[in-house]
């Protein structure tokens, strides 16, 4: 990774005095502008020639989400809905829904809602997170069944074939944008990837320096191994970093610790100095892992092996979640094994990392800033 800060970008934070604020959330492939009016305390979801009112109440011991007609509003209209009440009140931990009862049963069955002991329908932020209907562009209806293969000599499952195209999208508060994951294309992406691999802030770490045939090779290499999913991180469109995700067992990682079978892990560069600092961290790193884990509800770890001595990266990883376990020796370096736990990551609401990076405006919650 680029632990370099070469431009430190502006990040709007809105000050107490702001009433409104605002997200574009995409459940089910659908595109939501998400409002909320905070003196008011309305929220508004605008979509598809439809703008639906709701009401959140905040009493400071429970949240509410009120639907006040009758008539149920459509399923992904909820959901964006939902994720803005929980995106506008990140300290709560569970959201109370008032809604017609003839959403309760297919709330209950997707893990969308929960019934409590008095009947009361409660949607909770650890349960909604790991929903992939509202961030992945293409979510699978279930995971991808499993099969033992041996390959190189290695025992794991088989694994699905790499998807195309944006797998992963996000609007960011703090950068009011969208940040989105797609998977790396050679003949669009090659020309940059070797821009990049010389950056010499990139290199003092990847140390991959190389002309555009030795990088097309290497890309070549990587797209034809099925255990690696290589990734352009973009900003609104704008790539600004690769990503390549990989099933851990069968990763050199994999020797090193007790790989399990679902476990991911990642490697990273921020090629464009425009997107170096901490607001760009604080919305990557924590998306990323969630990426990974909404890949496959079996992926229970993910791990990371930065240089021991990329104290930036390894500063970045503990505010996002990673355990520091153990220093270990690769042949060619001496790395830190990092570890995320998919309990820790969505318990801790980890998809907003702690202090001091950014976050977005002045809220309840003590731990960030809306």
């Amino acid at each position: 990774m680029s632990s370099s800060v070469q431009t430190q970008p502006q990040v709007h934070i809105p000050s107490e005095s702001h009433t409104e604020a605002s997200l574009l959330s995409r459940p089910e492939g659908c595109t939501y502008q998400v409002t909320y009016e905070i003196t008011t305390q309305t929220l508004y979801v605008e979509g598809h020639q439809e703008r639906l009112e709701w009401l959140v109440v905040d009493d400071n011991s429970t949240l509410m989400l009120q639907w006040s007609q009758r008539s149920a509003p459509p399923l992904p209209a909820l959901l964006a809905a939902i994720e803005g009440a929980f995106a506008f009140h990140p300290g709560a931990v569970a959201l109370r829904l008032q809604l017609p009862t003839v959403l309760h049963p297919t709330l209950c069955a997707n893990g969308i809602a929960v019934k409590d002991s008095h009947g009361k329908l409660w949607a909770y932020a650890e349960l909604f997170w790991q929903l992939p209907t509202l961030w992945l562009t293409s979510p699978s209806i279930s995971p991808y069944p499993q099969q033992p293969i041996l390959e190189n000599g290695k025992r794991h499952p088989r694994r699905p074939p790499r998807p195309s195209g944006t797998v992963y999208q996000r609007h960011i508060a703090w950068l009011n944008a969208t940040l989105s994951f797609r998977v790396l294309d050679l003949e669009l992406d090659l020309e940059r990837f070797n821009r990049w691999m010389n950056d010499p802030v990139v290199a003092h770490f990847w140390e991959e320096q190389g002309d555009l045939q030795q990088h097309r090779e290497r890309l070549e290499s990587t797209l034809q191994n099925p255990s690696v999913v290589p990734l352009i991180g973009c900003i609104d469109g704008e790539p600004f970093g690769y990503f390549e995700t990989y099933w851990a067992k069968e990763d050199r990682i994999g020797a090193y610790y007790d790989a399990s079978d679902f476990d991911r892990g990642w490697h990273v560069l921020i090629g464009e100095a425009a997107f170096r600092g901490r607001p760009y961290v604080a919305a990557w790193m924590p998306s990323i892992s969630h990426y990974l884990f909404l890949d496959d509800c079996r992926t229970q770890r993910l791990v990371i092996e930065p240089r021991v001595d990329n104290a930036k990266m390894l500063h970045n990883l503990a505010q996002c979640g990673y355990a520091h376990v153990k220093a270990f020796d690769f042949p060619h370096k001496r790395a830190m094994l990092g570890m995320q736990l998919r309990e820790h990551f969505f318990n801790e609401r980890s998809w907003v990392p702690l202090p001091p990076h950014p976050g977005s405006a002045p809220r309840p919650d003590p731990r960030f800033t809306l």
